[in-house]
């Protein structure tokens, strides 16, 4: 009985490392030759040079008319800090600079008039800009005041 047994094929032979090595000189070879590429500006242009000379549009013709910092008692001891400026054509800069008194009434009066939970909600900011700036207008007159940016606004 000193058969052999061809079903046991003995230890399996050895994998071959050289497609892992061939795959990672491929690998290291493109990603050079990828970064070569775009730093010279071969792929997405130079970084440090603009891809095209496009003419940058001017400005527009406008100035910031600023308001005096205002702090408006809610009661109950709170209080809000509020301070902004107002976004004019230049040509009207000195008309809006004159009327800040009128401007400062008409703000404080509307914020004292609001209430305190509408105040406190995160989306009425951009509501009361809005109601804000429109009292603007109607005291500077139609077309002087285009925006009103509020820079701070805080309750203590």
């Amino acid at each position: 009985m000193a058969e052999t047994d061809e079903s046991d094929p003995g230890p399996p032979p050895k994998r071959s490392k050289l497609p892992l090595i061939l795959g990672l000189v491929a690998m290291l070879g493109l990603g050079g030759g990828g970064f070569f590429a775009v730093y010279k500006g071969l792929v997405f242009g130079h970084p440090e040079a603009p891809a095209s000379h496009a003419e940058v549009a001017a400005l527009p013709d406008i100035a910031f008319v600023p308001i005096d910092a205002m702090v408006v008692p809610l009661g109950s001891g709170r209080f809000l800090h509020f301070t902004a400026q107002i976004e004019v054509a230049k040509a009207y800069q000195a008309d809006v600079t004159l009327l800040l008194p009128r401007v400062l009434d008409v703000l404080n009066g509307y914020l004292r008039a609001v209430a305190v939970a509408d105040l406190e909600d995160p989306a009425a900011l951009v509501r009361l800009r809005a109601q804000m700036l429109r009292r603007i207008q109607i005291v500077t007159g139609e077309g002087r005041a285009r925006d009103l940016l509020v820079t701070e606004f805080v309750i203590n």
